[in-house]
């Protein structure tokens, strides 16, 4: 195997080249090796440093001192990547434009991205990140920066934690623009919709939306790249709950991968079709699509998107009236949720055992979840979760009988889904504070309540409901 090489490599850093002074001291802790150095084009740090305008102290400011940036330039030592990073940030300039040809030429960091992109296909995400931090660390990464960080994002994107992988994949993305490498563009563009998705935050449908343009405008377009995008791009509008639209692309997605499986990738898409039917009312076809994802995700040994799965099967049944069967889907997800630290999503999980409690009549317990669901998505700033724990923390209140609690929670979980403008979520929560009004007999309340989702919603939603509730207000 190539991994069981990797670490001499690496640990070794770059011995043979000794003519010019190691890196720029800026690890200079007693005991601690230095970085090590990256070769440069000749003159090109002076070069960007008199076309910004800036002095040797500007440049180095931050980092190093002027006199460092001084044998930079003169070609007597050679800088780190974090200080050769900072000097392309102060000066405006990309990586590239510093580094010395290495057409042709293997180095260190060539068999490790070899290996760090089998441990990513392979689900090996821990090993993965382990071993793409180290690549990251060698002077002669400089090259391959951007696909070092883009997989280093796939491995703590597949693990749940975005957070590390916000700063990845900004990065990459600036640097497959930079050498115009438009395919890892599309890639790494479609990674930050799966990013924007699953923090709650906007423009996930529109990163989507560009980066499958930038794929299908290559002359020969990459189907295993269009249908992964594709489904990026359905998993969006899923977090939108625009199902037509996600079971729309989703097909697309199917269809764009022909016979080329990818079982991971398959195994999503068929979760993604079956949070969709179940959301439009096709139960028969939620339940086929989610047990194909489940299979494919017990083989694959996924156990991170085995957890996601597992709570959409919980719901399905949970809406077909099975509640034992739900309450071990569930169960299990949240099991599988703890077993691998997985932190994004698992508020989901929460509110749907809250769902179930509530419906068993354990309020208690319902209580339970929905307080844990609130302290998870607020300590991620899930935005759109904190409004939907606020929703069921709502519903029990009404349950108990605790009015004025009621009307508190659903006045902050409605602000919530007004501020951040997710249209379907604000017309259900609506709809859902409606029913409870109405059945307190403030049917005028209802009624409003009834108006506000329709304005925040596609004509012709509920507008039945909306006309026997106005007849109930009018001849109260």
């Amino acid at each position: 195997m190539i991994s069981a090489k990797l670490p001499s490599v690496i640990e070794t850093g770059d011995s043979r080249r000794k003519a010019v002074p190691e890196g720029d001291g800026t690890t200079g802790h007693a005991g601690r090796r230095r970085l090590p150095g990256v070769d440069l084009r000749p003159g090109a740090v002076k070069q960007a440093r008199k076309e910004s305008g800036l002095s040797l102290a500007q440049v180095g400011k931050g980092m190093v001192t002027a006199p460092a940036i001084y044998l930079i330039e003169t070609g007597r030592t050679r800088p780190s990547l974090p200080t050769l990073e900072h000097i392309a940030r102060k000066t405006g300039k990309t990586v590239e434009f510093f580094l010395a040809d290495q057409s042709g030429n293997t180095d260190e960091t060539k068999t490790g991205l070899i290996e760090l992109e089998a441990r990513v296909a392979e689900g090996r995400l821990e090993e993965a990140i382990t071993l793409g931090d180290q690549l990251l660390k060698l002077g002669t990464s400089a090259h391959r920066l951007g696909h070092i960080r883009f997989l280093l994002a796939q491995a703590h994107l597949q693990l749940g934690k975005p957070e590390q992988a916000t700063s990845l994949l900004r990065e990459a993305h600036a640097h497959f623009e930079s050498v115009g490498d438009a395919l890892m563009l599309a890639e790494c563009m479609g990674s930050e919709a799966s990013l924007a998705y699953m923090t709650q935050k906007p423009g996930a449908i529109d990163l989507a939306e560009r980066s499958l343009a930038i794929v299908r405008n290559m002359k020969a377009v990459p189907h295993a790249t269009e249908a992964r995008l594709l489904t990026i791009l359905a998993s969006a509008h899923v977090a939108n709950r625009d199902w037509e639209n996600a079971i729309r692309l989703y097909e697309e997605a199917i269809e764009a991968a022909g016979s080329l499986f990818d079982l991971g990738r398959m195994a999503k898409m068929y979760s993604g079709l079956s949070s969709a039917y179940r959301e439009t009312g096709h139960v028969d076809a939620a339940v086929k699509y989610a047990g194909r994802s489940i299979a494919l995700l017990e083989v694959l040994r996924d156990r991170v998107s085995l957890a996601r799965a597992e709570n959409n099967l919980g719901l399905i049944l949970l809406a077909q009236g099975d509640r034992t069967a739900a309450h071990k889907h569930l169960d299990r997800s949240l099991e599988l949720a703890e077993e691998t630290n997985l932190e994004v999503g698992r508020s989901h999980v929460l509110m749907s055992l809250c769902e179930l409690s509530l419906l068993q009549g354990n309020v208690q317990a319902a209580r339970q979840f929905a307080d844990q669901a609130l302290a998870m998505a607020e300590r991620l700033e899930e935005a759109a979760n904190v409004a939907e724990a606020h929703v069921w923390l709502g519903r029990i209140a009404a349950e108990v009988g605790d009015e004025e609690l009621c009307d508190t929670e659903f006045d902050i979980a409605i602000r919530g889904l007004t501020d951040i403008g997710v249209e379907e979520r604000l017309l259900r929560c609506h709809g859902i504070y409606a029913e409870i009004l109405e059945s307190r007999g403030e049917l005028k309340s209802a009624y409003e309540h009834m108006k506000k989702a329709f304005s925040a919603s596609r004509p012709g939603i509920l507008q039945a409901e909306a006309d026997e509730t106005e007849e109930r207000a009018t001849s109260a």
